[in-house]
């Protein structure tokens, strides 16, 4: 009998088993469908400073996950359907900070405002501050805005140690007029900078190093259990007692006083519906006894929808000896649209687009919408077979705001692709999308080493072959020049091209009491049942201006606070 059982070893996982079994009288369980990530036996793709080894390397993946980001029509059923996408969420302890880009952003005050104003009551800027300050260590800078003690060291890469691409978009982003801000988790305001990571000596920290060291797991009260995949919540009535799992392949029960979701803003709703906690219609539909009717599991899903603009990198400007990070630097620009917050767009500068060579030879202006207004994504159960994943569709950019953001962001990327500074280190920008195509040889293996290298040989030699090999293989669907020239043909590709960036969020959202779509307290218990818990990005009232990792950890630590 435990008195916790945390289901998911990601980043909120993590936090909670490590401050849980803090306390001593506090026996607690926590179950990680994937594999372990021993103290100082982490996979050296984990430990990697360059994140594009771990983040395609289907061992560390739910690997038959796919979902849509384009909009799906529910008047008319009969409409073409959006294509499915592979999408990868972490099934490793660590979850997404195993994986990731190892960006450490909070998101802006106003964001946590709204959460208060959605109902989150205590998760205003002030509140949430201390537990991000908690949650780390900056090697670089100190004051009331920063932390010291955390287990989770963010320091960022000097402007003199970023490649030839990386200085040049700074140059261009100068030349345009942006302010340089030395410190991207200061006040949060325009400017571009060097980026914050999770990362130190040149190697990734996730929130299992952090938070899972070793001094952790001699907790004679705490169990970590890998290659655990939750089945079933058990229920006596409406009380949660526990949970019903395959370790190891062999199926046993754990009984818990209090069972924590954190699963992520995809498996943990499809959790609840399983257990007959969500909308009732759709549990009916699905032959599921409802436990407990709650309109809002499952929905409002959202992420921050993005494009890329790519182009081919010169040698003298590609990755140096100095780092492996790739994404050295950020820029946050305010759009100007009516109604749109400060900082409502960011783009990352990747000097690097994927682990193979002719990943080496591309750069990338990956361009999101901070401050999304799309949040019509859903999570529904395709099956009550706890193998099968749910369908999951993000309709990304069903909010016209998004879309005129997208594309307004192409263009302002676009002149500075075109200003003096880049073109003295680029040669052929072209639209990119995150096709199959692309990430079928974005799979790490053998073959695509031995493909994509011999590709890159070619591609550095003569201009009129390489521009041949990127029009014929690598674009697909738009040049530059045509979405340049024509408004129809940019929004066409934004339309098709637009993915998210892995922030899943908002699914299970916090609330009042006595809002229908509010679907788990300030803190995380979930609506109408006993012993039960969610806390992870699914509880977001709405996605923050920020990738997601950092705020989850932050959210982990208050509830966590609060339940001692």
């Amino acid at each position: 009998m435990y008195d916790i059982i945390i289901v998911g070893g990601g980043s909120a996982g993590s936090v909670l088993a490590h401050r849980l079994s803090a306390r001593s009288a506090n026996k607690v369980l926590l179950c990680e469908a994937g594999q372990d990530t021993p103290p100082g036996n982490e996979p050296p793709e984990i430990r990697d400073s360059y994140s594009g080894l771990a983040y395609f390397d289907p061992r560390f993946h739910w690997t038959e996950l796919k979902v849509t980001t384009q909009i799906v029509s529910h008047n008319n059923p009969d409409e073409s359907r959006p294509p499915l996408r592979k999408y990868e969420q972490a099934r490793v302890l660590g979850g997404g900070s195993s994986i990731n880009g190892q960006m450490a952003n909070r998101g802006a005050p106003t964001d946590y405002a709204e959460w208060e104003a959605r109902g989150a009551a205590g998760w205003n800027w002030k509140d949430v501050l201390p537990y991000f300050k908690k949650v780390e260590r900056d090697l670089d800078f100190d004051g009331p805005l920063h932390g010291k003690d955390g287990r989770i060291p963010v320091r960022r890469i000097s402007h003199q140690h970023w490649t030839g691409h990386s200085q040049a978009v700074g140059e261009a982003c100068k030349l345009a007029g942006y302010a340089f801000l030395p410190d991207q988790n200061g006040e949060f305001v325009d400017g571009y900078f060097p980026v914050t990571h999770s990362n130190q000596g040149e190697q990734r920290v996730s929130a299992a190093m952090g938070y899972l060291d070793r001094e952790t797991r001699k907790r004679a009260n705490l169990t970590i259990s890998t290659n655990a995949q939750v089945k079933e919540l058990l229920f006596e009535g409406t009380q949660c007692i526990g949970v019903k799992a395959l370790v190891d392949g062999r199926e046993q029960a754990f009984r818990g006083r209090e069972v924590i979701l954190s699963c992520g803003a995809i498996h943990s709703p499809a959790h609840l519906l399983r257990a007959g906690i969500g909308p009732v219609g759709h549990l009916k539909e699905m032959g599921i006894p409802v436990l407990m009717g709650l309109a809002g599991v499952g929905q409002g899903l959202m992420d921050h929808p993005s494009i890329a603009l790519s182009s081919f990198v010169r040698r003298g400007a590609r990755m140096n000896a100095h780092t492996r990070r790739h994404i050295q630097m950020g820029l946050r620009y305010s759009s100007g649209l009516p109604g749109t917050p400060a900082g409502d767009m960011f783009v990352a500068v990747l000097t690097k687009s994927a682990w193979h060579s002719v990943g080496e030879q591309i750069a990338s202006l990956l361009t999101f919408v901070n401050k999304t207004y799309s949040e019509t994504g859903q999570v529904k159960l395709a099956s009550t077979d706890p193998r099968a994943e749910p369908i999951v569709q993000f309709n990304l950019l069903s909010d016209r705001r998004d879309l005129d953001r997208l594309m307004s962001g192409f263009r302002k990327m676009a002149a500075l692709q075109m200003s003096a500074p880049l073109k003295a280190v680029t040669d052929k920008p072209f639209p990119a999308s995150y096709s199959d195509r692309v990430r079928k040889i974005g799979v790490v293996n053998t073959k695509n080493k031995i493909l994509t290298a011999i590709a890159a040989t070619l591609m550095d030699g003569p201009a009129a072959l390489r521009h041949a090999m990127i029009d014929n293989f690598i674009v697909e669907g738009f040049t530059f020049e045509q979405v340049m020239r024509d408004d129809e043909a940019l929004e066409a590709f934004v339309r098709k091209a637009a993915i998210g960036v892995w922030h899943a969020s908002c699914s299970c959202r916090m609330g009042r009491a006595d809002d229908p779509m509010a679907v788990v307290d300030t803190q995380g218990r979930v609506k109408g049942v006993q012993g039960l818990r969610v806390v992870d990005a699914s509880i977001f009232p709405v996605v923050p201006c920020a990738n997601t990792n950092f705020p989850v950890l932050m959210a982990a630590e208050k509830i966590a606070d609060a339940m001692q």
